[in-house]
């Protein structure tokens, strides 16, 4: 019986931050798993060090110590240029902000990640169509982030994270900006994504967000645990 790929892989993994003479640990000896086709949340209220964990997760600040293996390519030393490539080609991003662009439309804001991955035009404008289809924006293509509803913004930040087909999916309170109607629907889309086979992490400080996920992860103090 073939087992799912080993996506993310930390192995006593530790930061901490020199404050004067003082030395703040922020995350301490964090080990965590995630298998492809998996549906995972970290739940930590604020100063918990989710953001810190998030940020070296996807690959946007670096470990103290410990390893970080994504895709079993130990992250850990690589350049800058590398790390850069490893974010737009392996991680599909979405923000509690959506971190939209406002001058483009919604195909623009879409097509970006692709256009710094040096995806054909061809390519890009058939992946663009598809996956606005397939999460019910293309009659908005052409609107600009103010033209839209919240709802509608969160939407196109997981077009575009999902458009360059990423190894692992990275929400970041992703809900956090949502009213409770508009949160559903979008919880209800992550879990369609992940049985369509999408491997997906979300970061959050919500019980009722963290429970839709397969597995959940808490962490207090820079220390995670499983919760069972």
């Amino acid at each position: 019986m073939a087992t799912n790929k080993l996506i993310l892989r930390t192995t006593n993994l530790c930061k901490s931050y020199q404050l004067g003479k003082e030395s703040l640990q922020v995350l301490c000896d964090v080990g965590l798993e995630i298998t492809s086709g998996e549906f995972v949340a970290i739940m930590g209220q604020s100063g918990s060090g989710k953001s810190t964990l998030l940020n070296i997760l996807g690959c946007l600040d670096t470990p103290t110590s410990g390893e970080y293996y994504l895709n079993e390519v130990l992250v850990n030393g690589l350049s800058q240029s590398r790390l850069a490539d490893i974010r737009n080609h392996d991680i599909g991003f979405v923000f509690q902000n959506f971190n939209l662009l406002p001058k483009l439309d919604l195909i623009a804001n879409v097509e970006l990640p692709m256009i710094y991955g040096n995806v054909p035009k061809d390519k890009r404008k058939k992946s663009v169509e598809m996956i606005l289809k397939q999460l019910g924006l293309w009659e908005r293509r052409f609107h600009r982030p103010n033209e839209i509803s919240g709802g509608q913004k969160q939407r196109v930040a997981i077009a575009r994270a999902l458009v360059k087909q990423p190894a692992i999916i990275l929400a970041d309170e992703p809900t956090g900006n949502l009213d409770s109607t508009t949160t559903e629907e979008i919880l209800v889309l992550f879990e369609q994504l992940h049985k369509e086979g999408n491997t997906i992490l979300v970061i959050t400080h919500e019980p009722e967000v963290a429970s839709r996920a397969q597995k959940v992860y808490k962490l207090l103090d820079g220390v995670l645990t499983e919760d069972r």
